[in-house]
């Protein structure tokens, strides 16, 4: 143990012990569970209006807090980014995905000057551990056995005691490429299952810490329901039929279920289809098309059967009330409909040998090891129920996430519904203020980037905390900035056919009162000048600050 991190304990320790005397409403420092679903919509959960069975995930909605209007930074890399650090995505070094294009702020790497959640509580005295995605360093494998092989940001190296999961973005569920601690490693059993493993590693994590004194960091990064639609045959055929209405009567239903379980406004209206989709009974090969849905609700039912596994597991072991638990999903649903697989971490063949049929194809149903699909365009629509656009770009289906907390200690008026505004560099906040310890302004002699994040734990005692006064997105060329109720947005595209049918808004912004209009469907970038230019020019301050490099200057780079 070095110097600073002797100077960081001590000083987190009397914070704590002082945290403890003037407000004895904090209980002792809690287990932290922090569980991410990768690529799930807006709606995709029974308590934020779908119909897929998620009991457990609702089960820890009812016992604590649903957060309506939480943001995630639009893509996976960059909102893990921000999760566990605190910061912007350009900030950690990680301002588009894990490429490097030569720029300070798109290294495609977890930098030096940002510490992650697991850093600063390890440093505390908690155990950390990580099962699942890490998708935070430059890190590629492929499966001709090829493969990066610094190890510098994995997540041994950035705080956490032990890990069991996958490094890079993607992969199979049934052959995934896999890393114990610091080491590859292989899938095992007749039976296996990513979504699976990735459970059984954080419940063992939790057995073997229940053996000591100190509290420990969880982080569960499942991968589901994230392409390829992989599931169990059990699973899907809960949903063999659930789907064959299509996409349409899907989201109208949700919607409704939306508004009566109060997580929208029914000011708000559904969004039109996306003019990328067509109308369900225009569509082609509907077998195949519901099939790709039933796959992915089946991913969606497996995480919640996993999730209720680790709160079981907490349950018996008795450490469910100072535990606290939140869950949120990476970004909104995906369109991405995998045309060109060979870019991805795809095997050639299963581990029985069988070739991979791989490309989204209708003559193929998806579901099995021997397949690699996505969903598509209309099912991601529906994911994102009721908002606009997808993963990747900043309306509000591309960032919005449902996140639920649980911990009973604090959270005592179970099964309520805030509208209060988050985002997710208020995790790390979050944390070290449960834990009772602080930020560092220094760690391993590196000068760390001041904290952007806010802690949620005034909404979880009393419901209410000061939130942000403003909040940015950059990815890809898609920007927008919200202040208060107003929010200025531009999309970007480089495909010609999206330019076309989406009216080619290239870069141009957009103003919505999200007050009474979250869908994104009245632009009053015309009739409120003033606000546009005031917005424009906190966003080019913003991202002057941080490092951001217009999206036509990195393509170059590319």
């Amino acid at each position: 143990m070095n110097y600073r991190t002797i100077i960081l304990l001590i000083a987190s320790t009397t914070l704590f012990s002082y945290g403890q005397t003037e407000n004895q409403q904090n209980p002792a420092r809690p287990n932290i569970i922090l569980i991410m679903a990768d690529d799930m919509g807006y709606s995709d959960l029974g308590c934020f209006g779908s119909e897929i069975s998620t009991p457990n995930i609702d089960g820890l909605a009812a016992d604590g807090i649903r957060f309506t209007h939480f943001y995630n930074a639009a893509r996976c890399c960059p909102t893990r980014a921000s999760l566990m650090t605190g910061l912007y995505p350009h900030q950690t070094g990680i301002g588009h995905m894990t490429n490097d294009y030569n720029k300070t702020a798109y290294q495609g790497d977890l930098n030096q000057n940002c510490v992650t959640i697991a850093e600063v509580l390890k440093t505390a005295g908690y155990r950390t551990g990580i099962s699942g995605k890490w998708h935070l360093t430059k890190h590629t494998g492929y499966w001709d056995g090829s493969q990066d092989t610094s190890k510098h940001n994995w997540p041994l190296q950035r705080g956490f005691d032990t890990f069991y999961g996958f490094i890079q973005g993607s992969g199979s569920y049934f052959d995934p490429l896999l890393v114990r601690d610091n080491s590859p490693t292989e899938a095992t059993g007749d039976n296996f299952y990513l979504t699976d493993a990735i459970c059984d590693s954080a419940i063992k994590f939790i057995e073997d810490w229940n053996a000591g004194t100190d509290p420990f960091f969880l982080y569960v990064a499942f991968n589901a329901p994230h392409w390829p639609l992989h599931a169990l045959p059990d699973d899907i055929e809960k949903y063999k039929d659930s789907y064959k209405a299509g996409w349409d009567i899907i989201r109208r239903n949700r919607y409704q279920k939306m508004v009566e379980l109060g997580i929208i406004n029914p000011e708000w209206k559904l969004s039109p289809l996306d003019p990328e989709n067509v109308p369900w009974e225009k569509a082609t090969d509907k077998e195949w098309q519901s099939r790709r849905m039933a796959v992915y609700a089946a991913m969606i039912d497996r995480m919640d059967q996993g999730i209720g596994r680790i709160t079981d597991a907490l349950l018996k072991m008795k450490l469910i009330d100072n535990t606290l638990i939140m869950f949120l999903s990476d970004n909104g649903g995906s369109p991405e409909p995998l045309i060109n697989p060979d870019k991805f971490s795809v095997p050639r063949f299963t581990r029985c040998g069988e070739p991979v049929q791989r490309g989204t194809n209708p003559d193929i149903m998806p579901g099995p090891a021997t397949t690699f699909q996505s969903y598509g365009i209309g099912w991601a629509n529906a994911s994102n129920t009721p908002f606009r656009l997808f993963k990747r770009w900043v309306h509000e289906g591309g960032i919005a996430t449902p996140l639920i907390v649980k911990w009973p200690a604090v959270v005592k008026r179970g099964g309520m519904i805030t509208g209060q505004t988050g985002h997710v560099i208020d995790i790390m906040a979050t944390c070290i203020e449960a834990a009772g310890t602080v930020y560092p302004d220094e760690f391993q002699g590196n000068k760390v980037t001041p904290l952007e994040g806010k802690s949620l734990l005034p909404v979880f005692r009393d419901g209410k905390r000061k939130g942000h006064d403003i909040l940015y997105w950059e990815h890809e060329g898609n920007r927008a900035i919200l202040k208060g109720k107003m929010k200025l947005v531009s999309y970007y595209s480089e495909n010609r056919q999206q330019k076309v049918s989406r009216g080619d808004r290239t870069g141009k912004w957009e103003l919505y009162d999200l007050e009474n209009d979250r869908s994104e469907l009245n632009n009053l970038v015309i009739d409120h000048p003033e606000i546009v230019e005031e917005l424009k020019s906190l966003y080019e301050i913003w991202s002057d600050r941080v490092g951001v490099v217009p999206w036509e200057q990195l393509k170059e780079v590319r």
